[in-house]
């Protein structure tokens, strides 16, 4: 199993390392993003055609919504972000670690984000490790986490939609799943993880010890690191209309609105 998870490992890094080298001449440490999810399905497509590994009903399963989930977001950002250039997220942090920006994005952002990569794919591993019957934990869990996919693309394709029409430059996004949470994508997105996670869960054995390391990683870089917390700290002093938005709305778990809330 060990080695295994060594493969896994060296596949995230590998797809780095290329895309860290294009980067440089591009001046755009945001194109991580674009090749995130595929850092995540990739180790699981090795973890799956390894020698002597078997698809059981479960594996195969997670591995479907795993794809799935993987293929949206990878095509969603890479169409979201073409021809904008750097995301201001990675303009700020170049400007904090220069000189030489380019040559620290290789651990800063690339290599660290492969090695996050790897981790949040754990669930994948775990069950392959330890194939075993489907159990009664299994239909809720796959539930949550085909749910978290419908989830986050529905969140997207409406926040996508909302920025391609027409809006007061200081507009923000407060209808369909956005009414109900400002950050719909994401609760999608860890949906996801909870749910490939409770899966991996429901195998027993060696799989219970790593399954929920990533969903509770996953968990806490959407509300800590570089989800909620990163786009909100200075999202009101750009958009005055945030503040009433997020008086009434949900920051993360779908609610229902309140009324009449105020600043």
């Amino acid at each position: 199993m060990l080695s295994l998870a060594c493969l896994g490992l060296a596949i995230a890094l590998g797809l780095a390392l290329p895309v860290w080298v294009f980067s440089i001449g591009g001046r755009d440490a945001s194109l991580a993003d674009r090749i995130w999810p595929v850092m995540i399905a990739a180790p699981a497509l090795a973890y799956a055609g390894a020698p002597a590994r078997m698809l059981d009903a479960r594996s195969a399963w997670m591995l479907g919504l795993l794809l799935l989930w993987a293929c949206r977001l990878a095509l969603h950002i890479t169409r979201r972000n073409w021809g904008h250039g750097e995301d201001r997220r990675y303009q700020a942090m170049r400007a904090r670690n220069e000189p030489h920006f380019g040559l620290k994005s290789l651990y800063l952002v690339f290599g660290l984000q492969a090695v996050l990569a790897w981790i949040v794919g754990w669930p994948l591993l775990a069950a392959f490790a330890h194939p075993s019957p489907l159990s009664w934990l299994d239909v809720p869990a796959l539930l949550l986490a085909g749910g978290g996919v419908v989830i986050e693309a529905v969140a997207d394709a409406q926040l996508a939609r909302f920025l391609r029409g027409p809006r007061r430059e200081d507009a923000v996004m407060d209808r369909g799943l956005w009414a109900w949470s400002r950050h719909p994508n994401y609760f999608g997105e860890a949906c996801v993880w909870w749910g490939l996670g409770l899966a991996a869960l429901s195998a027993g054995g060696w799989a219970v010890a790593w399954c929920l390391v990533s969903p509770l990683l996953m968990t806490g870089l959407l509300l800590k690191v570089s989800g909620v917390a990163l786009l909100e700290h200075d999202i009101a002093e750009r958009r005055p209309a945030y503040r009433s938005y997020a008086a009434r709305t949900s920051a993360f778990i779908p609610w229902p609105p309140r009324r009449g809330a105020r600043l």
